[in-house]
C-alpha cells in the first residue's frame, strides 16, 4: 500500500538526511533496500537498532563495497531499481564504481539521488561539515536567536531534514515522474545549502522589502513581537500565542481579560507576561485552547503524543514498542501500511536479496567470498 507502492529504491547507507529521505520514501510504500558496509554498526550516534527510527520500513544487506563482487552485486540491484540514494562526498561513488555514469549505463531509467551538504561542485563541495555549518552560510542560522544573543541552531531540523531530506525526496519524485514520460533517468543534486536557501524565500523577500531586520529577535516571526511568542505560566510551563491578525488578537485579549491593543512592543509583552504568570498552563488551555486566539501549549516530546489532537489523528504510532511519528502526509485512497521496525544493519540480507531476484546460489557464493555478510551464517559459525 501507499502511493509509492511498486517503486524500488537502493539506498547506499549514510548518515542524517540520506536515511531520513529513504525513510520518507519507504513510509509512502516504496520498497527500499539499504546497502550497508560489512563493518557497519549503524550510522550516526550509537544506539540500539529499535531506537534508530529513520531506519524503519526497510530491509538491509551488508556488502563489502571494496570488493569487485560486492560492487557487481550493487550494480545488479541498481539494474532492478527505479532510484538510488547516496550521501557520500562528491566523487566517492565514482571511485567505488557505482557513480551516476556506471549506474545509468546499467539502468538508463534510474533516478540517481545525491545528498550532500554543499553540493556536487563549488569551493566547499568536498569539505566536511554538519547541519550547523550548512545553514550558517545561507543566512538562516544568523536569523535565529534571541535579541542581543548569538545564533541558535534549531537542532538539525532546518538543514539536514528540511533543506536536505525533503528536497532530495521532492527532487527524486519529480525525476521519477519525468522518467515515466521520457524513459530516461537522471542525477538529482540535493544540497542542504540549496534547500535551506529555498526555504528562506519568504524571509529574503521580507528583508528586501524592508520588513525584516537583520538583527535577531526584532522581527514579527523571530521573537521580536509580543503577540508571536511563548510565555511562562504559573507552574513554570510555557504557552505559545500567534494572533497576528487583529480579529484573532481581539479574541485573545478579551478572553484573557485584557484591553486589546495593536502595539506589539515591550509594554504589551510585559502585560502578557504578567497575565500568563497568573495561571498554570493547563488552566490557560481550558480558557484558550480550541478558540481562534491562535494559542497552543508548548509540549515536550514526552507530552506531545498524548495531546488530544495528536491522539485523535493518530499522529504518533507505536512500532516495536517504541512511540514514534506516524508517516505523513495522509492519503484518502492509497494509505500506506504501518512501517516495520528498524533492524540491525544487514539483518535481513538473505531475505532482501531474494525479494530483489538474487538467487540463493549466488547469495551463498557472495557470502562465501566475503562480498556480503549474512548474520545467520555468522551465528552458525
Amino acid at each position: 500500500m501507499g502511493p509509492l507502492a511498486g517503486i524500488r529504491i537502493v539506498e547506499i547507507a549514510g548518515i542524517g538526511p540520506g536515511p531520513m529521505a529513504a525513510m520518507l520514501l519507504a513510509d509512502m510504500g516504496a520498497t527500499v533496500l539499504r546497502v550497508t558496509r560489512v563493518e557497519d554498526n549503524g550510522p550516526g550516534l550509537p544506539k540500539p537498532p529499535e531506537f534508530d527510527l529513520v531506519m524503519r520500513g526497510r530491509k538491509s544487506v551488508a556488502v563489502d563495497l571494496k570488493s569487485p563482487e560486492g560492487i557487481a552485486l550493487v550494480l545488479d540491484l541498481i539494474e532492478k531499481a527505479d532510484g538510488l540514494i547516496e550521501g557520500f562526498r562528491p566523487g566517492t561513488t565514482e571511485r567505488l564504481g557505482i557513480g551516476p555514469d556506471e549506474a545509468l549505463k546499467r539502468n538508463p531509467r534510474l533516478v540517481y539521488g545525491r545528498m550532500t551538504g554543499f553540493g556536487q561542485e563549488g569551493p566547499l563541495a568536498k569539505v566536511a561539515g554538519h547541519d550547523i555549518n550548512y545553514i550558517a552560510i545561507t543566512g538562516a542560522l544568523h536569523a535565529i536567536g534571541e535579541a542581543g544573543g548569538g545564533p541558535v541552531p534549531p537542532i538539525n531540523l532546518l538543514g539536514d531534514f528540511a533543506g536536505g531530506s525533503l528536497y532530495l525526496v521532492f527532487g527524486m519524485v519529480c525525476a521519477l515522474l519525468e522518467a515515466q514520460r521520457s524513459g530516461q533517468g537522471q542525477m538529482v543534486d540535493a544540497a542542504i545549502v540549496d534547500g535551506t536557501i529555498s526555504l528562506m524565500a519568504m524571509i529574503y523577500g521580507l528583508h528586501a522589502a524592508g520588513m525584516h531586520s537583520l538583527k535577531r529577535g526584532e522581527n514579527l516571526l523571530d521573537g521580536g513581537s509580543a503577540i508571536y511568542a511563548s510565555y511562562k505560566c504559573a507552574d513554570g510551563e510555557y504557552v505559545s500565542i500567534g494572533p497576528i491578525e487583529p480579529k484573532f488578537r481581539k479574541i485573545l485579549f478579551e478572553r484573557m481579560g485584557l484591553e486589546p491593543t495593536m502595539d506589539d512592543g515591550p509594554e504589551t509583552a510585559a502585560r502578557l507576561a504578567a497575565a500568563f504568570r497568573t495561571r498554570t498552563r493547563d488552566q490557560w488551555c481550558e480558557l484558550l485552547e480550541g478558540t481562534d486566539a491562535c494559542f497552543a501549549p508548548v509540549l515536550s516530546m514526552a507530552e506531545a503524543p498524548a495531546h488530544p489532537h495528536n491522539a485523535a489523528r493518530d499522529a504518533f504510532v507505536t512500532i516495536g514498542g517504541v512511540v514514534q511519528p506516524a508517516p505523513a502526509p495522509r492519503f484518502s485512497r492509497t494509505r500506506p501500511d504501518l512501517p516495520t521496525a528498524p533492524e540491525a544493519p544487514g539483518a535481513s540480507g538473505r531475505e532482501a536479496l531474494a525479494e530483489w531476484g538474487i538467487d540463493a546460489a549466488k547469495v551463498a557464493a557472495l557470502a562465501g567470498s566475503g562480498a556480503i555478510s549474512l548474520p545467520d551464517l555468522q551465528g552458525a559459525a
